[in-house]
């Protein structure tokens, strides 16, 4: 997406007197807020946003922002930040995009238009170490549609005797999948596959296989704002009520599980669709502290049990 956005005249004007850190933010905030950019990719506000965007311009961490909060910076300084700030208006694309990082569950990934940025729910339940679902700590661990790996490499992270595999049908992603590993040293005990679902994965049975596959109708996908079409469309958009590769998930997940195996997946705020899609399907939707829903947890057996019935009827 190459649109460009108007920028509000004077949005950025130079001050005789030089700004902060903390002003120039504030400044940016108010703009962001008047150009209607939409939050929704690690902040969720204005204020965050233009922070976060702030420190990667200037390659400050927290604690030093902190520090020179109120101290005038310099006119190098103010000019990569209004730069900056001038790109996220103009081009709308998300911050984490611009500055080519995002955390989830506490972890740093690189992220780039060729992966989702990481923003699921399931990132408490990693940080618990899926405590109470599961029985014992997984042994493998597979995540399906893993696209910039973020979500098995946390696993990998917080249970460091797990194998994992994360599976990713583009290959852009699984690229991007490989430089996370790297980052993260996992490249021994974590292994990318490109595949359509679970068409490569073998033989292998997972103790647990966690996914966040696109679930958004094709119809939604066309009235998102313009932060979210700069995400790939295959990792949003999936048929006319967003169901279509849960669908197959749901088919075919029972047969990579082992034994007292457990399916976690998210369908956000497509649960609706969901509900329709696949009538009295029985599972646990966890409620999650810092916000965020649409996420089932099931077993193999529950699962192969629902099959049945579903066939049946």
């Amino acid at each position: 997406m190459s649109q460009d956005y108007p920028i509000e005249p004077n949005m950025f004007r130079p001050s005789a007197h030089p700004r902060s850190f903390k002003e120039h933010c504030a400044r940016a905030a108010r703009a962001f807020n008047r150009a209607r950019l939409h939050f929704g990719h690690g902040t969720d506000n204005a204020i965050d946003d233009s922070f976060q965007l702030a420190l990667a311009a200037l390659g400050w961490t927290q604690g030093k922002a902190r520090r020179e909060l109120d101290r005038p910076l310099t006119a190098a300084q103010s000019a990569i930040l209004t730069a900056a700030f001038q790109r996220r208006i103009r081009t709308r694309m998300p911050s984490a995009y611009l500055t080519g990082e995002a955390v989830f569950a506490g972890l740093r990934f690189h992220v780039d238009p060729r992966v989702l940025i990481p923003r699921s729910p399931m990132a408490e339940l990693i940080e618990a170490r899926f405590w109470p679902w599961l029985r014992r700590p997984p042994s493998r661990i597979l995540d399906l549609c893993a696209g910039s790996g973020c979500i098995g490499i946390a696993c990998a992270r917080v249970l460091p005797k797990a194998r994992v595999d994360l599976i990713e049908l583009d290959a852009g992603a699984c690229a991007v999948c490989q430089r996370n590993l790297r980052r993260h040293r996992l490249a021994g005990r974590v292994r990318c596959i490109q595949s359509d679902l679970f068409k490569k994965a073998g033989t292998a049975r997972y103790d647990l296989i966690v996914s966040n596959p696109p679930y958004v109708p094709e119809s939604e996908w066309r009235r998102l704002p313009a932060e979210y079409r700069h995400e790939p469309r295959l990792a949003l958009a999936a048929g006319r009520d967003g169901m279509d590769l849960v669908a197959r998930i749901l088919a075919q997940a029972a047969d990579h599980l082992a034994p007292e195996g457990v399916l976690i997946c998210e369908v956000g705020g497509s649960v609706a669709q969901f509900e329709k899609r696949f009538p009295r399907f029985t599972a646990v939707w966890p409620e999650f502290e810092r916000g965020g829903d649409g996420v089932f947890i099931i077993s193999r057996e529950e699962l192969i049990r629902w099959n049945k019935n579903a066939r049946v009827r």
